[in-house]
């Protein structure tokens, strides 16, 4: 392909993606990872209250005027699943499951029991990760690839409960998954109840490109996790953070094109989690245990944007007293609200909109 063809052609892929008056009339979800302080009462005090269960986060969720909630349903009983199916409804918001594949046979009575209780709740989405990131979990290759066999029997396992269920089950690229490996297991499945939950920015932790991340997942997607990331180089490699939606580097305009181009019904659910940066080492020979072979323009490439596109300032929790940690929190997720209806087009939420104005003043 020649350099004009190539432009062309790109010209003509961008022309032919959605504008962001697509998500008009949408509104932003939320993950409850984003509560990474306040879920199930870790840190909170009177003003920021514990969210013990559902019930909790959804009263809160309801003020910000989120669309959708995406949440662990692991546990829950038919009882409870009814008082969130009733909530959600009266609150016009969606719910998604957050849910655990079944390690191996003995233990898909309890995801399939799980997936059938959520489902009363409301949920026919779920969202799952099967591992964590690679650089820091497996030591080898050969770890790795085993590790990688068994991922992928727990997906050939939920596959013909999620047929059975009638549900859809995304498989996040959690930081263990090139998007490539991840496209192509999913591929192998070729399932339409078995997709991907395509999060923007954990792939950059992998030397990943983030818009061809999503260029190749999107066709995949069932769900997804929205967030912005933020970088700063150190001698090791660097530092990568969730910022709010509109501060980091990503191009969150195209995204959402190529997510409505392929699954216009997706669900837009924010991961906001405010916490201290994550080090990515890979600068070191330990990081690249489990990808010998990743060439090292990525690194390169990666390390360029590093440099040219470094923030002044990422965000930071340790040293922070619990009620200046616990409004950090609060603070960005509904900034990011707000930025989610001015510069995306999404339906603003009222609080983000009363926070606006506060600000003003």
């Amino acid at each position: 392909m020649t350099r004009r063809t190539f432009l062309t052609s790109a010209a003509a892929f961008a022309a032919a993606l959605p504008s962001s008056a697509a998500l008009q009339g949408k509104r932003m979800g939320i993950v409850i990872h984003s509560y990474w302080k306040r879920w199930q009462g870790k840190y909170s005090n009177i003003k920021y209250p514990p969210f013990e269960h559902a019930l909790d986060v959804l009263d809160h969720v309801r003020d910000l005027g989120v669309g959708s909630l995406q949440t662990m349903v692991g546990g829950w009983t038919a009882e409870f699943a009814g008082q969130v199916r009733a909530t959600c409804e009266s609150y016009s918001i969606k719910l998604e499951g957050s849910i655990t594949l079944p390690k191996n046979e003995n233990d898909v009575a309890r995801f399939e029991q799980e997936v059938r209780i959520a489902k009363e709740a409301g949920a026919v989405i779920f969202r799952s990760a099967t591992g964590g990131r690679r650089y820091e979990l497996f030591s080898s290759l050969e770890e790795f690839k085993h590790w990688k066999e068994g991922a992928f029997k727990s997906m050939q396992l939920a596959e013909p409960v999620a047929r059975r269920q009638k549900v859809k089950i995304g498989i996040e690229n959690h930081k263990d998954f090139h998007a490539a490996e991840l496209a192509e297991m999913l591929g192998r499945l070729s399932s339409p109840h078995m997709g991907a939950c395509v999060d923007t920015g954990n792939s950059i932790a992998l030397l990943e490109d983030p818009m061809t991340v999503v260029e190749t997942l999107a066709p995949f997607a069932v769900t997804t996790h929205i967030k912005d990331m933020a970088v700063q180089e150190t001698p090791t490699g660097f530092l990568l953070s969730e910022v709010p939606l509109g501060e980091g580097i990503l191009d969150l305009p195209r995204m959402f094109a190529l997510f409505e181009k392929y699954n216009p019904q997706v669900n837009y659910l924010l991961e906001m989690i405010t916490r201290d940066p994550l080090d990515i080492p890979c600068l070191k020979p330990a990081y690249w245990a489990t990808f010998p072979e990743k060439p090292g323009t990525e690194l390169a490439r990666t390390l360029t944007m590093v440099r040219e596109r470094k923030a002044a300032k990422l965000p930071k929790t340790t040293g922070l007293r619990l009620e200046e940690a616990l409004e950090f929190e609060e603070t960005n997720i509904v900034k990011c609200l707000r930025q989610a209806g001015e510069k995306y087009g999404f339906t603003p939420s009222l609080k983000a909109k009363d926070a606006k104005k506060k600000d003003e003043h």
